[in-house]
């Protein structure tokens, strides 16, 4: 069996071009699987894995439990809020816990960047990065490519932009590294004040007119404000444009945008969704939206990842 060259995946930084195409080879496989109507295959039965979410998480917590069960692995899921983290006990003491419980594989969301990485050096498990605060989220890049790779074949070449708040995007710079491993044209657009002075520095184009950047892109991956990470809510304001409105009016992808284009890309969004934000509901649920197919892959993908990552694969 082929092997990835990493024993955990804490960020596409660490993956190289062969692991990235091992992975898609590997997912389309189970991407039959999934399809079928028996959807179990045996591959992790006796290997225990623990889903540490330390954040809130709806797509990719659910995607993950699936890919696990898909693979008849035993799951235990934890909850920051309703355990000991709440009383103060350390990132480090809640893991040795769990793993003195015979885990063998760590699927975690921490909002600490970096968190993955300092607990790899602490711990025996493999461990695999579901989102680390606005630094990386490795598995939503390789669904992204993967769908897109279904959809234009070959990804060598072709352009993508990403739009909206990328300065505290992890999906954006995850994103970004994997595509211009695939030999991508990447680009960003969005607000001065949301897209980060290093960017340029990752070799990525940078753009602030939405209408340009259709017209050059294959494919365009709209990307929800991230109140949340701002200091702000829909209801105080917003800190980094005058409004809500005014971002749909200069950045909301809608189908007069859509209809006034040559050459029509396809629609990308990681979720959740802010419908009449950064997209209008007509082209979230038009023909041209892969929306649904990305969470349809991301069990496919993830299946794969858990599965070349699992102890005794490697």
């Amino acid at each position: 069996m082929e092997k990835l060259s990493t024993r955990h995946l804490l960020g596409i930084k660490e993956l190289s071009k062969a692991d990235i195409e091992l992975i898609f080879s590997t997912a389309d496989n189970f991407k039959e699987v999934i399809n079928r109507p028996i959807k179990k295959v045996p591959s992790l039965r006796d290997i225990t894995i623990a889903n540490l979410f330390f954040e809130n998480s709806t797509r990719t917590k659910l995607s993950f439990e699936l890919a696990e069960k898909r693979l008849s692995a035993d799951v235990i899921n934890f909850s920051a809020s309703a355990s000991s983290v709440t009383k103060g006990e350390t990132l480090i003491d809640t893991v040795n816990n769990i793993l003195a419980m015979k885990v063998d594989m760590v699927v975690m969301r921490h909002p600490n960047p970096g968190a993955h990485a300092f607990l790899s050096k602490h711990i025996d498990a493999t461990i695999v990065n579901a989102g680390d605060g606005a630094h990386e989220h490795p598995t939503q890049a390789l669904l992204d490519a993967f769908s897109m790779r279904r959809e234009l074949g070959d990804l060598a070449g072709k352009k993508v932009v990403i739009v909206g708040d990328i300065l505290h995007s992890r999906v954006a710079l995850s994103n970004i590294y994997c595509l211009q491993k695939l030999g991508v044209k990447a680009m960003v657009c969005g607000p001065p004040t949301l897209i980060p002075k290093y960017i340029s520095s990752l070799g990525v184009e940078v753009t602030y007119k939405l209408d340009e950047a259709l017209e050059w892109c294959d494919a365009a991956m709209m990307l929800r404000i991230q109140l949340e990470r701002q200091g702000g809510d829909e209801h105080s304001g917003v800190k980094f444009f005058p409004s809500l409105r005014e971002y749909h009016n200069l950045y909301g992808l809608t189908m007069e945008r859509i209809n006034r284009l040559k050459n029509i890309p396809i629609i990308l969004h990681p979720g959740p969704i802010n419908r009449g934000v950064e997209i209008s509901s007509e082209v979230a649920d038009s023909e041209h939206s892969i929306i649904l197919n990305q969470v349809e892959n991301g069990v496919a993908i993830r299946m794969a990842v858990l599965y070349l990552l699992a102890p005794g694969s490697n």
